[in-house]
């Protein structure tokens, strides 16, 4: 299989030869893995029970599923991804915005999926065969995890989009025999000595919504279009796209969280994930566990740095797409490291997921706006021109940016960083809100009320006469 060349160009039509099934595939294949179903962890890490751990995920995700999935008909549309898409409301420079925002997201994703899968892979082989657990066992065990994975990420979509679809069917098979070797131990209750973690029921309770919930969706808000600028309009419908994005998030994360869960009451898991989980494990489905560590990590992480490799390359126009990928690959397993060795995982997670959760929704619900008012009709040319290094194009604004959209996105996302609450940092504005985290609607309503109100609809994106390209100086 050739590695892909595109990077974040427009695809010409007869390339864009995906549809709604593939949406599912990979967005079900590539979720089903560790750095997913940790999120599960997280309520019974907060002092949640069972039901309290399960109304909270579900709710997050389908409200995050409601607010996301939309941006998806963007790159139907414009045929490149997310980023760059964002450059008919942001400007063809200001669309840097949402690549660093992806570039963000994806890393702490990465990083983390390589983090927990490889701590699984270490305490499984220490069972099967006595591998001695050190740092030294980790590093190796990390770096093969990375390598593996930026060997796929820079192949591309098409591996990527196969090696998902046998992920989904893998993957399903192994969680679900995974129920069966956990079922023994599962307990309804909150872990024993596992307090509220915010010291009472509902402020923990939206807590967990958003961290462990509504931060799944959000990981997706400049992925989707990675998927769907090879869908192609012309032979698939919006209602279609729609359908299969909202499907393929839903149950793609869902089916994994909900497993967490499962697991952590399962494994006594309060104070830690991975290290409970394969001690927990009945002796025949270490190698099923090993599977599902391996194989999972790379599907998830790889489709994370794939985004990072195509984000990098919109930040930096010169670089091919393969290079940067490798360059974010080496970034994130620094970031692996520093986790393992200088983090405590239920903080680490937690405020990684807050803060880009309020730094992420303001630029999603400003690209909704934009994309609602321009009736899905771009100029694709016109939003490439800071690819080829070149200005001008209706989308060219004020030297490239929009400042009244920036700065909307900015303001919002301010407001949402001074609301958040973690467990390492408690914002000023909780004060104001109970001690309840609010800090993902008060970041999209700010940034969303203000770009509406400062900017008209012509400035939104809608495609008029293009301006004349004038060439870089």
């Amino acid at each position: 299989m050739p590695i892909e060349q595109r990077g974040v160009d427009t695809v010409p039509e007869a390339e864009r030869t995906s549809g709604p099934r593939d949406l599912v595939a990979i967005l079900l294949g590539s979720n089903l893995c560790l750095g997913v179903i940790v999120f599960g962890w997280l309520p019974v890490s907060f002092g949640l029970g069972l039901w309290a751990s399960l109304t909270s995920v579900v709710t997050g995700t389908l409200v995050g599923v409601a607010v996301t999935a939309p941006l998806a008909l963007v790159s139907l549309r414009t045929a490149t991804n997310l980023s760059t898409s964002s450059g008919a409301f942001f400007g063809v420079r200001g669309r840097l915005v949402g690549s660093v925002v992806g570039l963000l997201l994806s890393l702490g994703y990465t990083a983390l999926t390589l983090w927990i899968g490889g701590d699984v892979m270490v305490g499984t082989l220490a069972r099967l065969v006595g591998l001695p657990a050190g740092g030294a066992t980790h590093a190796v065990v990390y770096a093969l995890l990375a390598a593996c994975t930026a060997v796929a990420a820079v192949y591309g979509y098409r591996l990527l989009l196969k090696l998902s679809k046998a992920l989904a069917v893998v993957m399903t098979v192994l969680l679900a025999i995974g129920l069966l070797a956990y079922a023994g131990d599962f307990t309804t209750a909150a872990v024993p000595d596992t307090p509220y973690l915010l010291g009472s029921f509902w402020p923990t309770w939206v807590l967990s919504a958003v961290a462990a919930g509504l931060s799944g969706p959000v990981a997706f808000i400049t992925l989707l279009g990675d998927y769907t600028r090879y869908v192609s309009p012309e032979r698939h419908s919006i209602r279609s796209v729609r359908r299969a994005t909202c499907l393929g998030l839903v149950v793609g994360l869902l089916v994994p969280q909900l497993f967490g869960t499962f697991t952590a009451l399962a494994a006594r898991g309060g104070l830690d994930y991975a290290g409970p989980l394969v001690a927990a494990s009945p002796a025949w489905y270490l190698v099923p566990l090993l599977v599902a560590a391996t194989a999972g990590s790379v599907g998830n992480a790889g489709l994370m740095l794939y985004s990072m490799g195509l984000d990098l390359d919109a930040i930096l126009p010169r670089a091919t797409r393969a290079r940067a990928t490798l360059v974010v690959a080496a970034v994130a397993t620094v970031f692996v490291f520093l986790g393992h060795f200088a983090s405590d995982a239920q903080s680490a997670m937690t405020s990684f997921v807050l803060l880009l959760t309020a730094i992420g929704t303001p630029w999603a619900v400003i690209t909704l706006i934009g994309h609602v008012r321009c009736g899905g009709s771009y100029d694709p040319e016109a939003l490439q021109v800071y690819n080829r290094r070149s200005r001008g194009g209706i989308y060219w604004f004020s030297a490239g940016w929009h400042p009244r959209a920036t700065a909307s996105w900015a303001i919002g996302a301010a407001v949402g960083l001074a609301a958040v609450s973690t467990p390492l940092y408690d914002a000023p504005l909780l004060a104001l809100t109970g001690g309840i985290d609010c800090s993902f609607v008060l970041s999209g309503l700010v940034g969303g009320t203000l770009y509406a109100i400062l900017t008209p609809n012509r400035a939104s994106g809608t495609v008029t006469a293009p301006e004349a390209l004038v060439r870089a100086e």
